[in-house]
């Protein structure tokens, strides 16, 4: 498939109790050009987790829901950990 020059191609890294419902830990998506993180993890139907905590990282390091994501990234989601 052609890619879109209105679209990005990123990687996901899924963790924990995410990685479960998106059936699988690694999906490579495409989302469109200017996309923050927000708007990522929404697209993914993940929204409750931003309230519950969630942590994101881009190529290996933390960084806000605002970030702006680009071309062949990897997205982390990390889930808050618990423990007892």
């Amino acid at each position: 498939m052609a890619k879109d020059d209105n679209t990005v191609g990123i990687s996901i890294m899924a963790f924990g109790p995410i990685a479960e419902r998106l059936g699988g830990r690694q999906h490579a998506i495409e989302v469109p050009s200017g996309s923050t993180v927000r708007e990522v993890v929404e697209g993914m139907d993940l929204r409750e987790w931003i309230s519950f905590g969630l942590s994101v990282a881009v190529n290996g390091h933390r960084c806000t829901m605002e970030t702006v994501v680009e071309e062949g990234i990897e997205l982390a989601l990390l889930p808050p950990v618990s423990g007892g």
